[in-house]
């Protein structure tokens, strides 16, 4: 990391969840001053503090939904990586209001308080489910998106407001490659719901280089999106089995509530005006305002041509692709040790 990160102060809101435990870790190994980690679990957060055991490490019980807790962590801060959120998919399907609390208004109670504080940077975490979103949850975290390009478009902030939008991460809470080797380690079939699926294959550490870079280099308004390769959910559980010896036993469920074939990081139109920056892609905030001759006048950049940056047309994984690259992951190397150890 950039020593320019070295002897801040972070507030890393949802900071006991996967994202946020490595940003903390990496954070504290490059010299940050104070990161303060403000979530609603006090029990993950005395199970953090336990393990870490670091004196700039500062633990805040609150929520995002209220803005008070929010302005209390906020004091004294210089960088906000935001990643709380509600992000199961059925849950948010079922309870689309409590999505709207916390993606949506919650992130909007971030922004402000760091604001008011004077924070240099808020960094925002989005999702691929945010593009043409089809569940209540990408429709939150577009609404979430919509609130930095607002901040950005107002006269007279100061804080830097950015976003960095991810597909699939590797092995984080909740995601189905922890379920798929839980399933083949029990010699039980693992629950697919369409093979033909694709999705983002992305580590937690290139996620979290990418919000380093958007601390950094972020203008108001800014949208990175880190590239990825993609695979078939089909080839992910098969790769799984192979890893373990374990012959590939698929139980098919169907496509859940609020799921799609493909996911998509970069619409057509985000595509037509993205600035192509090697490993990732910077999307410049459209500034345009109410103004609506400049519709007129200036009109949008042509998206004759251009092509959504989807799960279906990036680079694909084969098996033995899949295979190599989970291999990669420690907690894929501590699974078999383990497995291993066991028999």
């Amino acid at each position: 990391m950039t020593l320019v990160l070295a002897d801040r102060n972070f507030l890393i809101t949802g900071g006991t969840g996967s994202f946020g435990q490595t940003m903390v870790a990496r954070l504290l190994a490059a010299g940050a001053a104070q990161v303060r980690v403000f979530s609603r679990d006090e029990a993950k957060q005395e199970a953090m503090r336990l393990r870490l055991r670091d004196d700039r490490l500062r633990f805040h019980v609150g929520d995002v939904r209220d803005p008070d807790s929010v302005a209390r962590a906020t004091r004294g801060v210089d960088y906000v990586f935001h990643a709380a959120a509600l992000k199961q998919v059925p849950s948010c399907e079922f309870f689309p209001l409590e999505a709207i609390r916390t993606n949506a208004l919650g992130s909007a109670n971030v922004v402000e308080a760091s604001e008011r504080a004077g924070v240099a940077a808020v960094v925002l975490l989005s999702t691929d489910k945010a593009v043409y979103p089809v569940n209540a949850m990408g429709m939150t975290k577009a609404l979430m998106e919509k609130v930095a390009h607002a901040h950005a478009r107002a006269e007279g902030t100061s804080t830097v407001v950015s976003c960095v939008r991810y597909g699939n991460v590797m092995y984080s809470r909740g995601s189905v490659i922890p379920l798929f080797v839980e399933q083949v380690r029990a010699s039980r079939p693992l629950t697919v719901t369409d093979p033909r699926m694709t999705r983002f294959m992305m580590s937690l550490d290139d996620s979290v280089r990418l919000v380093e870079h958007a601390f950094l280099h972020a203008r108001p308004g800014d949208l990175f999106v880190r590239k990825a390769s993609a695979c078939t959910v089909g080839d992910l559980a098969t790769a799984v089995s192979e890893i373990f010896d374990a012959p590939a036993k698929l139980d098919l469920l169907g496509v859940r509530h609020g799921e799609k074939l493909y996911e998509t990081l970069v619409s057509r139109e985000e595509m037509a005006r993205a600035e192509d920056r090697g490993d990732y892609f910077r999307i410049p905030l459209d500034a345009r305002d109410l103004n609506y001759a400049l519709y007129v006048d200036e009109g949008q950049a042509r998206v004759d041509g251009v092509h959504d940056y989807t799960s279906d047309n990036a680079h694909r994984l084969g098996v033995p692709e899949v295979r190599s690259l989970l291999l990669t992951l420690p907690e894929i190397r501590a699974e078999l040790a383990a497995a291993a150890a066991s028999s």
